[in-house]
């Protein structure tokens, strides 16, 4: 369905993607994930033909975005990072504007949008820009699906939302996907990887692993541990001197310790008490996509 094939581009002196290589499939929820400035917006902007490769290609549905880019605007539901709607007209103004641009009705495709929009219907005389943030990424998306695109392309959409509405949005995609619609979507949130069907894990435009969620967590292959309890940066500092530890970083109240071959719990636990390094718990736990991408950039 959607094809990068060895990917260039290149802001001045800056390589913003480096012989990018993705994949989509029919029906496929694919996560393009990774921190800001590692390339996602550039990628999407490119398969919604609004940048050009320097070097390489994009297909969609076979035809190539440059040359055929009418049949890709027409056939694509793009959804960008920023709110892009129009704020000062009403919910139902915005979606009646987007549904005559692709000459088609509200009524006509409702039946696509109507899990999503019955929502956002108590609200339809309200202009968009006094909207809350999962309201607004709500209205985007019935924008983005109203002339009944092939794929879905979402660039961070649940940036800036609250917890709430993060969870109700990825359960849309998947009822949308579970119809039948394929779905690329970008995101910096580690988490949201798993509610994919397959991701690319990229960094400084460089794709360091493309799997199933399941698949790049099975590759982590080393012993990882878990620090819990108050500390701090001299902690992080103290970890990553010892050289039984390979990687050690903050994830949430805790501590996530990647050890060299060899090494084990009870020699970092022998160390810390030793520089008399207080902690609640230290325990050997399973790795999450987070784990397996800061380890991907510390073998890169």
């Amino acid at each position: 369905m959607i094809h990068f094939n060895n990917v260039f581009k290149n802001y001045e002196q800056v390589a913003a993607v480096q012989g990018i290589n993705i994949k989509v499939n029919p029906g496929e929820l694919f996560g393009l994930i990774g921190p800001d400035g590692a390339g996602k917006t550039t990628l999407i902007r490119i398969l919604t033909t609004l940048l050009l490769v320097d070097k390489g290609s994009v297909t969609f549905a076979g035809k190539d975005v440059v040359e055929d880019y009418l049949y890709v605007r027409n056939n694509v539901g793009y959804m960008p990072g920023t709110f892009s709607l129009y704020q000062d007209l009403t919910v139902e103004e915005n979606l009646q504007f987007f549904a005559s641009s692709f000459s088609t009705t509200i009524k006509e495709n409702y039946h696509l949008i109507e899990p999503i929009y019955v929502q956002l219907e108590p609200f339809k005389n309200r202009k968009a820009g006094a909207l809350s943030g999962g309201m607004k990424q709500k209205l985007a998306l019935c924008c983005a699906l109203i002339h009944k695109p092939e794929v879905l392309v979402l660039d961070e959409p649940t940036t800036g939302v609250d917890a709430v509405s993060r969870k109700e949005f990825w359960a849309m995609l998947k009822e949308l996907k579970e119809g039948g619609l394929t779905i690329f979507v970008s995101t910096p949130y580690m988490d949201e990887a798993e509610m994919c069907d397959r991701v690319a894990l990229i960094q400084d435009g460089v794709i360091m692993d493309t799997d199933t969620p399941a698949a790049i967590t099975a590759k982590f292959g080393q012993t990882l541990l878990a620090l819990g309890g108050k500390y701090k940066q001299e902690v992080i500092d103290l970890l990553r001197e010892m050289p039984q530890v390979k990687n050690a970083f903050p994830f949430g109240d805790s501590i996530h310790i990647t050890l060299n071959k060899n090494a084990s719990l009870k020699e970092i636990e022998s160390i810390l008490s030793t520089k008399k390094v207080h902690f609640e718990y230290l325990k050997e736990i399973n790795p999450v996509i987070e784990d397996c991408f800061m380890d991907l950039m510390t073998n890169n």
